[in-house]
């Protein structure tokens, strides 16, 4: 991953420790005030965003723990490589896009940020200016010819 999407990450884990964890806590004792637990839907509501969050917490400290971090200011090249943000043509309409190649965690594709395990991301890596690729999509393969790559 980047280390954008790393810091990212560090601070969503962050905010759910300090922030999120604490007002759950007072939720649900706030909700044990109201009496018979069996019938208490803010109870209920309280304890399953616990499970939410503590499930979150658990799955970011693996992702952080695990995380291969790339320093993109030592990446150079001709080939698109994971952190390249590449500009591409559709053959067909001749529009253009532009995509941040960077990890799971990181993708929005509002953004401009794609997965480097979708198929575009895929059918891109190894590629350099100039080359043309054939992405498989669900209206069927689109052409794009890789205009321009920065790191």
């Amino acid at each position: 991953m980047t280390a954008e999407g790393h810091a990212a990450l560090d601070q969503e884990l962050k905010h759910l420790k300090a922030v999120e964890r604490p007002a759950i806590i007072q939720a649900i004792s706030v909700a044990r005030e109201h009496g018979d637990l069996s019938e208490n839907a803010e109870y209920h509501a309280a304890k399953e965003k616990q499970s939410f969050i503590e499930g979150r917490i658990v799955e970011l400290e693996d992702k952080l723990s695990r995380a291969d971090v790339i320093d993109m200011t030592k990446i150079k090249g001709n080939k698109i490589v994971f952190g390249a943000t590449v500009t591409i043509i559709d053959v067909e309409t001749e529009a253009e896009s532009v995509y941040r190649i960077v990890g799971e965690d990181e993708a929005d594709i509002a953004d401009g940020k794609i997965s480097n395990t979708s198929p575009m991301a895929r059918a891109l890596i190894g590629k350099q200016v100039g080359d043309e690729v054939e992405v498989a999509a669900p209206s069927g393969a689109k052409a794009y010819e890789v205009s321009d790559l920065q790191f």
